[in-house]
């Protein structure tokens, strides 16, 4: 039983480790997308939508107008993201509803079919693009979704390494930058899909030896193990755990007469004794402040990386050398989302193991630790839209560090807010439809884009500015967390003084 205890343990850290590289390696590649357009562009694709015209600023070759091939590959990249974020909620929904093995196959087979398509598509069939980039990102997030649970081995530093994979998940995208700089060394772009194609093999093996069936649970009962089997450890079923926990719960109140307001794992419940519905989740207050905060800080991202190349190029005056010189400073700002990432987890995890405030809930702490994180991260995209909307090409480089930072902090910031605030048993559901959400307003990139290349003759100044005024409103939700704080504290030291008064009135009777 022993050797079984030592091989379980040796299995969560094998996970934990495989995990993380996988999300580094291939779960966000898409994200690099800027390096993978200098490389297309080479290429030729969407090359005929180039037209012959008097040399002026806009132009990415002397004498040729471009602005179509750039509006392609933004469209490209929008219709990618856009997906990657909308079909969370279905994604979330078979990872609650079929568990991980089911999730992850369909995941690998999407991101596999992805890959195949840029391998065998050509400046002939750029079309073939739009499908392909949009199956590479979301069998991406679902391989993210799968691993995101990881954190359920590791109590104590549970946030930490949400955090840390979701910082993974962002340096990915330093991939299409290795991809780049073998195509200048010669090797081509359909060698290097063709060899993360392959890759699959891994995902599948990893998939049925150090992935669990269903979920991994939280809190993690003794001796859980899942994978090949280890002498008679417990393989525990998540769901039938869940009801048993409920029975329990309620027959306990049913016992004293009391209504508890937390549950085991410190989420809030009804008068009932049960856990909040998936719809009061949806409804709160929360939630909706929550959504607010990560579709403006997305919108912000995903039109800087979406519009990073035509930006580029304007600001070096068409200078393909210098543009394939921040191009790549970019891209390897990227591979810090990695280090990035586990800060915010420090942050949110800083008070595992130190003792709490009487009648305090551990939901409770980890909110009031979840206020420094949404206000950093809020900061962070503050600054990286002024910078952004500065047009001076040597300050691109502060953009990117702090564009990264932000990144890193507010998709792992959003795993573990919802994992905190809301009960476990919704967090696919509940991650899938913010993500879903968000995707809707993100599509007013596209617009923007559309308006910076017509009306404001390439000049993105004014839409920048807007946006950096719109992201002042991510503000109000670390502020209203905080005032959700301070009245729980403020409740139970009432609801404590008045339990003293009691004790003291009858002591005299």
């Amino acid at each position: 039983m022993q050797g079984c205890v030592v091989g379980t343990r040796l299995r969560y850290w094998l996970t934990l480790v495989s995990g993380m590289l996988e999300c580094l390696c291939f779960a966000g590649v898409v994200f690099g997308y800027a390096s993978l357009v200098f490389v297309l562009k080479d290429d030729g694709y969407f090359s005929d939508l180039c037209v012959s015209s008097p040399s002026d600023n806009n132009s990415t070759l002397p004498g040729t107008d471009c602005r179509g091939q750039d509006e392609q590959f933004s469209l490209v990249f929008t219709i990618a993201s856009f997906l990657n974020n909308f079909l969370s909620l279905v994604n979330g929904y078979l990872f609650d509803r079929f568990g991980t093995v089911v999730t992850r196959l369909l995941g690998i087979a999407l991101y596999t079919t992805g890959t195949l398509l840029v391998a065998f598509s050509s400046a002939a069939l750029s079309v073939m693009l739009f499908p392909a980039l949009s199956c590479i990102t979301v069998g991406g997030i679902l391989l993210l979704i799968t691993n995101m649970q990881v954190g359920n081995l590791f109590a104590a530093h549970r946030s930490t390494i949400i955090t840390l994979y979701n910082g993974a998940f962002d340096s990915s995208s330093a991939v299409f930058l290795i991809i780049k700089v073998l195509y200048e060394q010669g090797i081509s772009l359909r060698s290097s899909f063709l060899v993360l194609s392959l890759c699959s093999i891994i995902h599948v093996v990893r998939t049925f030896l150090l992935m669990p069936k269903t979920h991994i649970p939280y809190p993690l009962p003794q001796h859980y193990t899942y994978g090949m089997d280890c002498g008679k450890a417990n393989t525990y079923n998540v769901e039938q755990a869940e009801r048993t926990r409920d029975a329990a719960m309620t027959t306990s109140q049913e016992f004293t007469g009391k209504e508890n307001t937390t549950q085991e794992d410190g989420t809030q419940t009804e008068d009932t004794g049960k856990v909040m519905s998936f719809q009061s989740c949806v409804f709160s207050w929360f939630f909706l402040w929550h959504l607010l905060w990560l579709s403006i800080m997305q919108l912000r991202h995903y039109l800087f990386i979406g519009t990073l190349n035509p930006m580029l190029s304007r600001l070096a005056n068409n200078n393909p050398n210098l543009v394939s010189q921040y191009t790549n400073a970019f891209a390897m700002t990227q591979l810090c989302g990695v280090l990035c990432a586990p800060w915010n987890g420090l942050i949110l995890d800083r008070h595992k193991g130190k003792p709490r405030a009487a009648g305090e809930s551990e939901q409770e702490v980890d909110l009031r630790s979840s206020c420094l994180s949404l206000f950093l991260t809020s900061l962070q995209c503050l600054l990286f839209s002024l910078c952004a909307s500065i047009p001076v090409l040597p300050l691109q480089y502060i953009t990117f560090v702090l564009q990264v930072l932000n990144r890193s902090f507010l998709y792992g910031g959003n795993a573990a807010f919802i994992s905190i605030a809301f009960p476990a048993r919704h967090f696919g559901k509940l991650y899938g439809l913010v993500m879903s959400l968000s995707a809707v307003f993100s599509l007013l990139q596209y617009p923007c884009f559309a308006l910076v290349k017509g009306p404001l003759n390439g000049d993105p100044f004014y839409v920048d500015v807007f946006l950096t005024v719109l992201t002042l409103l991510v503000f109000i939700h670390p502020v209203y967390v905080f005032i959700h704080c301070k009245k729980q504290a403020s409740s139970r030291e009432k609801n404590s003084h008045t339990e003293e008064e009691s004790k003291l009135a009858e002591a005299k009777m």
